[in-house]
């Protein structure tokens, strides 16, 4: 019998093309008709029928301390209140762009000295690709096969995300011109980064690589291959464009950058990219990085950037109260909560005789359906990617929900309790059996 999402699907296809507004709701890997949800709160969201699951998508990571936070949600109301939109600067934005440059730091190596707020991370990763052609002279885009940049042009060859979801290999539309300026090579291959330098290195303008990937499923860097790109890049006058527009303020507070500082991993991106987390759930995305090269930007330098609704002050709002909330005590809460589900998922799995794997960078992790980790987007698409279609039922029918794709990370935030992990723990061993079944 149909209920409210179906119904409310056959609509969406009558006026939306494939009835969502991004290709990896309509559950094209997984089948069967999406959630339309209604609302949500802390660790739970709620559908159109009045069902309640527990969530592990967390708004694709932008819900660090839960959905719909009262102190998060107040401030975005109190904003409201004092208008929507003033194509004009506002104090905020200043105190926005000030915590994130504070952040972004390691003892005394502080790499974001300027910021420029955007709306989106495709936004973000376009303009930090023109800034820095316009920083060097050159044309040539070095990126990674699976890893995903948002949907400019030029930038969908061998991406992740919903591209692979949808096991499409580029898109239409993109001028075979434009698609020549990006080289496209093996993640994690540092032979692969050496040859492409080798060749080309007097033209490239820059290697854009997500910090940890996280499009093709959870695909950590190896052991300094962010600092062997760094590394590479300026030894041939090139740039490091390093995208923390997922991981950025959902792994540590100052990023995957500073959790491998941190760990001793010692590199220096040029330009960074933000988005998710720096606006709480609003549209708001960032980039950042020293001075010399964010000067280059409009209205100060030659290579221009502009949008009505950069640095919205709702936007702000949220991205300053989630900041600011985003304590010490918040990432280790998340760090907890996802060394416990990352081991009871192992555990399901292995009961159940699934040959598997639970990839991780930092708090991020998902599932493979292969014997080790995949190290690249080749082994990200060898796995048994069949078995995550009724795994992901099962734990839908069971109230827990999760991201609709093998291909993406799973989400804890800072309000799954005690409570809300037995939950899903509770309901791996079934779905693990499902998976089991095929």
């Amino acid at each position: 019998m149909a209920d409210r999402n179906d119904s409310l699907f056959d609509a969406a296809r009558a006026v939306i093309p494939g009835g969502v507004n991004s290709p990896v709701r309509a559950y094209g890997s997984v089948g069967g008709t999406p959630r339309f949800l209604a609302s949500a709160s802390g660790a739970t969201v709620t559908d159109a029928t009045g069902r309640s699951y527990l969530d592990l998508v967390a708004s694709w990571g932008p819900a660090l301390l839960g959905h719909a936070h009262p102190e998060v949600v107040q401030a975005v109301q109190e904003a409201a209140m004092r208008g929507l939109s003033f194509g004009a600067p506002t104090e905020g934005e200043v105190e926005l762009a000030q915590v994130i440059a504070d952040r972004v730091r390691h003892g005394d190596v502080r790499p974001v000295e300027r910021v420029r707020l955007v709306s989106t991370g495709t936004e973000a990763t376009m303009t930090a690709i023109r800034l820095a052609r316009g920083a060097t002279g050159r044309d040539l885009l070095v990126k990674f096969a699976g890893h995903y940049h948002g949907h400019s042009d030029g930038l969908l060859a061998a991406a992740g995300s919903g591209v692979a979801t949808l096991a499409l290999p580029g898109s239409a539309g993109v001028p075979a011109p434009i698609a020549a300026q990006t080289l496209v090579i093996d993640y994690n291959d540092p032979d692969a980064l050496a040859a492409v330098f080798a060749e080309h290195g007097d033209r490239i303008a820059a290697v854009i690589v997500e910090a940890a990937s996280a499009n093709m499923g959870v695909v950590a860097p190896l052991p300094d291959f962010n600092r062997l790109i760094a590394e590479t890049a300026h030894a041939h006058g090139a740039l490091m464009i390093l995208d923390e527009v997922l991981t950025g303020f959902r792994v540590h507070p100052a990023g995957f950058w500073g959790l491998q500082q941190q760990d001793g991993e010692h590199y220096q991106p040029d330009i960074f990219t933000f988005g998710k987390v720096v606006g709480g759930g609003m549209p708001l995305a960032a980039l950042g990085g020293r001075a010399e090269i964010m000067d280059l930007l409009a209205p100060v330098g030659p290579v221009y950037q502009a949008g009505t609704l950069s640095g919205n002050p709702l936007s702000v709002a949220a991205g300053l109260a989630t900041l600011r909330l985003a304590t010490d005590d918040v990432y280790a809460r998340i760090d907890a909560a996802a060394d416990r589900l990352a081991s009871a998922l192992d555990a399901a799995l292995t009961g159940a005789g699934v040959v598997h794997a639970v990839p991780r960078a930092g708090n991020l992790f998902g599932v493979a359906f292969a014997a080790d980790a995949p190290r690249d987007y080749a082994q990200a698409q060898a796995q048994e990617a069949f078995r995550y279609a009724p795994f992901f039922h099962a734990m839908r029918e069971q109230g827990v929900a999760l991201p609709p794709s093998v291909f993406e990370a799973w989400f804890l935030t800072a309000a799954h309790g005690d409570e809300e992990l037995a939950a899903i723990e509770a309901a791996l061993p079934a779905a693990a059996a499902a998976s089991a079944a095929g």
